[in-house]
């Protein structure tokens, strides 16, 4: 092994293989598997019932036939737009099953996201939540949507079109369908839409091979070092599945080890910690405000999270005060990762049998190249260990490539490595740690301000609860820095103290010439912080 440039390999527990190797022939055959592996044991729990392996296979294998039937064929598109249920489950491996494309749309999405999603899949065919059927409808005749299947949890029924079907009323019971072949390493099998956080919002080509293989990696880091494996995994399911950090690694992470997946629909703080009293999990993987919503609990502890096996979180930077705290509160390892769409999702991690370091993500999952990078006129070079630069990626997880763009393609994909955008570190022990989006860059004065390091500072007053930190224009500077706080419930301050509580801490150059104190600052569907959306407020005020 090459331990000079990938470091990270001495840390490997023997029992964790630094390859990925692929035993399934599609998706479906996953489930397939499980099915026949775990059979009667349960693998969603939602509200009070519960479906079996067998159950989920069966009814997913109905609906797969009922599309057949109705003319759904292989390359074929179907959006899903509901919030995690059983019935996402079901609709994806319908879709695998038939060899069609799943399109992830975000519940939370308007009419124009929703018609823009829609028109850049060119889908014909969508599982849709029944509170969010008028929404559709109303873009229906703009689309290329032919057929609309409801789902619906109970209580009076919603007034469908003519075409449109419930569910249940929709499921044919049989399996009779042909067997389709599928090209794993060719065959995309889900559009994931990024959020445009670079523009228009692009659809990310993933393969059943990327998301096999990132399943296995993310399942071989988090299970194969276990020492007592509990004869039943139960699983807390409530990052949204829509997400593809919550579809990959707990909705099908789960399935392969045959885990009961507790699915929650949204995240509620008291809902989640009675979950966890009562239910006992052996894995909870949340997003950073899942966090901070929970960190700032006061019945925290009485739930027993302490006994939860793998608490991790992912899919933002998590601040290193709120890691301290939460760990002081629960006694246990918070693990951090990274990772992005087009890598299905996750690339580095912290394992639960590796020790983190505060403020990294971890270290490459088995079959993940990951090289500190930056751009010279000799070309791409390494930069020397512990110095910032672009982080990018090569394994059998990166995506394909953007649905309909090759030129977007091109720009992130060179010789198989992925070009993140995101400014990052490697530390000598092969650690890696994110500092910030390249374009998120503050240049003041000349010199490289990363605002994630001064919202770090930022938290570590005991009055803030988030923050944001952006660049704005600045006539003298050519940019300044500006951060956005919330304050915590019942504290209040000043933006001029915490200006003077900066200037202890940060150069001169880095100290935020302007805070603004806001009641909630913006997050993605999933809870991310969104900067991009402050900073397009600051540039149309300035402009």
């Amino acid at each position: 092994m090459d331990y000079q440039k990938k470091p990270w390999l001495k840390f490997y527990d023997p029992r964790i293989s630094t390859d990925v190797s692929i035993e399934y022939d599609s998706l479906f055959d996953l489930l397939k598997q499980a099915a026949n592996i775990h059979h009667e044991k349960a693998a969603l729990t939602f509200f009070g019932r519960s479906w079996s392996y067998k159950e989920t296979k069966m009814i997913s294998e109905w609906l797969a036939a009922s599309l057949y039937r109705i003319g759904f064929k292989k390359g074929d598109r179907m959006a899903i737009m509901l919030p995690n249920c059983p019935h996402y489950i079901f609709s994806l491996f319908a879709s695998f099953r038939l060899g069609g494309i799943a399109v992830q749309v975000n519940p939370m999405y308007v009419e124009r996201e929703i018609e823009y999603v829609l028109n850049d899949s060119e889908a014909e065919y969508m599982v849709v939540f029944e509170a969010l059927y008028p929404r559709v409808k109303q873009v229906q005749p703009s689309t290329s949507l032919k057929k609309v299947i409801v789902v619906g949890f109970g209580g009076k029924k919603v007034e469908l079109a003519d075409g449109d079907l419930y569910f249940e009323d929709f499921l044919t019971h049989d399996n009779v369908i042909p067997e389709i072949p599928i090209d794993i390493n060719e065959d995309v099998a889900i559009l994931q839409y990024t959020g445009g956080t670079t523009g228009v919002s692009k659809g990310v080509m993933l393969t059943h091979h990327n998301l096999l293989a990132n399943i296995i990696q993310v399942c071989d880091f988090t299970y194969n070092a276990v020492d007592e494996k509990p004869e039943n995994f139960k699983i807390v399911s409530v990052l949204p599945m829509f997400h593809v950090y919550g579809l990959s690694c707990n909705a099908l992470s789960g399935i392969r080890i045959g885990g009961n997946q507790l699915i929650l629909p949204r995240f509620d703080v008291n809902e989640v910690l009675e979950l966890i009293k009562r239910e006992k999990p052996f894995q909870m993987t949340a997003v950073p405000t899942m966090i901070f919503a929970l960190n700032s609990h006061p019945d925290l502890e009485e739930s027993n999270i302490g006994d939860i096996y793998y608490l991790s979180s992912g899919g933002a930077p998590l601040p290193v005060e709120h890691v301290k705290s939460f760990e002081k509160r629960v006694g246990k390892q918070l693990a951090d990762g990274y990772g992005l769409s087009e890598t299905a999702p996750s690339a580095i991690s912290t394992p639960p049998f590796l020790p983190r370091k505060l403020g990294s993500v971890g270290i490459p999952l088995p079959g993940t190249e990951a090289r500190i990078v930056t751009e010279t006129a000799e070309g791409i070079v390494d930069v020397p260990v512990g110095e910032a630069g672009e982080l990018i990626l090569r394994g059998p997880q990166v995506m394909k490539g953007y649905w309909k763009r090759p030129g977007d393609t091109e720009i992130v994909l060179k010789d198989g490595w992925l070009f993140t955008g995101d400014i990052a570190k490697m530390d000598e022990d092969g650690y890696f740690y994110i500092l910030d989006r390249k374009k998120d860059i503050i240049i003041a004065s000349g010199y490289n301000v990363y605002p994630r390091e001064i919202e770090e500072v930022l938290y570590q007053h005991e009055g803030v609860e988030e923050a944001i930190v952006v660049g704005i224009p600045d006539t003298y500077r050519g940019e300044t820095v500006k951060a956005f706080v919330k304050i915590k419930a019942g504290i209040s301050i000043a933006p001029d103290k915490l200006i003077a509580f900066a200037k202890i801490n940060l150069a001169p150059y880095k100290v935020p010439r302007e805070i603004e104190i806001l009641d909630d600052l913006p997050k993605s569907s999933v809870g991310k912080l969104l900067r991009r959306m402050l900073r397009k407020e600051e540039e149309k005020i300035k402009a």
